[in-house]
């Protein structure tokens, strides 16, 4: 009777999760998996460094190479968190030197099919924001007002 119990709070805590609240674990999950980091991760895993291909598994110096700007200790970090949370497997190869390798895993897989689309959309409608910055930039401007919007935000 206890394990029933038990199954039907679990089921309820469930329920009754709400990512707007900052106190409930959703929240902090969606907090974890929007960073810029895990979403390239994701992408890299998930269809390889040409992000058009296959899930496959990638070694760490891959990774590091691949995702231009990451430091060593935040892409380990990263790596970590999305272990931790079995989104990623790690394989370590015994090998002189040792080889790493990360690969999705299927629940990772199933948030990068519904994130690869944030990359994609990016890289489609980067111009499209520029010209909106141009456009608020130019109405500010005409007003007195002094916003800036560096094209690398």
């Amino acid at each position: 009777m206890a394990t029933t119990r038990a199954a039907q709070q679990i089921a309820q805590a469930k329920a009754e999760y709400d990512a707007f609240l900052t106190t409930c674990p959703s929240h902090k999950l969606v907090e974890r998996i929007s960073g810029k980091w895990v979403v390239l991760i994701l992408a890299a895993l998930g269809s390889g460094p040409d992000c058009a291909g296959d899930p496959r598994p990638m070694r760490y110096s891959e990774l590091s190479r691949l995702l231009a700007g990451v430091s060593q200790k935040m892409l380990t970090q990263t790596l970590r968190s999305l272990e931790r949370d079995g989104l990623i497997s790690r394989t370590v190869i015994p090998t002189v030197p040792v080889t790493v390798s990360y690969e999705l895993t299927d629940l990772g897989l199933s948030l990068f099919r519904t994130m690869r689309g944030l990359k994609q959309w990016a890289q489609t409608h980067m111009d499209e924001v520029f010209a909106h910055r141009t456009m608020s930039l130019t109405r500010s401007a005409r007003s007195g007002g002094q916003q800036a919007f560096p094209r690398s935000a």
